[in-house]
């Protein structure tokens, strides 16, 4: 099993993608350093056509702690997270720190999370946990998510109830130890593909629990396309894992037989 060191952070990075994010941008920057003062700050920022790199770019001369990554295009959330790792870790960050634009989730909470990182490789703030909440969505909605973890738990026999969750927080330790290329996923399947390379490098989560709260501004990047993409790739991930399963069973008992028939 691989582990990683373990122990207090002390430099750590939140990485806040940034699509079409100009008035949440500010809010959430002031609130990060609010929370975490001595945490820094990348903007993956997605070449938005609102302005929010000029936004960002502002924000990073005013503040030596925030930094900005100009990228040419929106090209999903998960190249824009693995992007902030590989920078996280040629900079000797012990943590990258994912986290949304819109305010769903809370700075006020990362103190939390960092203290669980203590232990873990991998820490998700988690909704669908006893103490975790959803403010602010639709029953439609909560259903959904709910049924998709279930449905993610069950298929791929993964040790956390919010596996799609995005408030998280990785040691770069065990980001280097785990299999990023297997991570192909381009939407919010992501999380999940991100959580199943974690399980398979033989590292830990831990799940604190959260209230995520709905974006007041601007408008939710969720679309069917995302939702589709991590379903199948979820049930595809599913069929292989559970096939695994049943083969490891069948080599297990044909062994002993095997060795029976051969000494006798």
């Amino acid at each position: 099993m691989t582990t990683s060191t373990r122990g207090p952070l002390h430099r750590v990075v939140v990485l806040i993608p940034t699509y079409n994010e100009r008035e949440n941008l500010p809010r959430i920057v002031v609130r990060v350093r609010a929370s975490v003062p001595e945490a820094d700050i990348l903007v993956l920022e997605d070449n938005s056509p609102d302005g929010t790199g000029a936004v960002a770019d502002e924000l990073a001369a005013a503040d030596e702690q925030v930094h900005v990554m100009h990228r040419p295009g929106k090209q999903g959330l998960g190249a824009a997270y693995k992007a902030g790792f590989a920078w996280a870790i040629e900079r000797g960050y012990e943590a990258a720190i994912e986290m949304d634009a819109d305010g769903s989730h809370q700075p006020e909470q990362l103190p939390s999370l960092l203290r669980a990182a203590e232990h873990a490789d991998l820490v998700i703030g988690a909704r669908w946990v006893k103490g975790g909440s959803v403010v602010n969505w639709p029953a439609h909605r909560k259903a959904l998510s709910v049924g998709a973890n279930i449905y993610t738990k069950v298929m791929l026999g993964l040790p956390v109830n919010d596996a799609t969750g995005g408030y998280r927080v990785y040691r770069t330790s065990a980001l280097q130890a785990m299999d990023l290329a297997s991570v192909s996923s381009a939407g919010y399947g992501f999380q999940v593909d991100m959580t199943v390379a974690l399980v398979r490098a033989g590292l830990t989560a831990v799940e604190v629990p959260i209230e995520f709260v709905e974006r007041e501004i601007g408008e939710s990047k969720m679309s069917g396309n995302i939702v589709t993409e991590a379903f199948v790739n979820v049930g595809k991930q599913g069929i292989a894992h559970r096939a695994g399963q049943v083969a490891a069973a069948v080599r297990r008992v044909r062994g002993p037989r095997e060795g029976r028939w051969h000494n006798a």
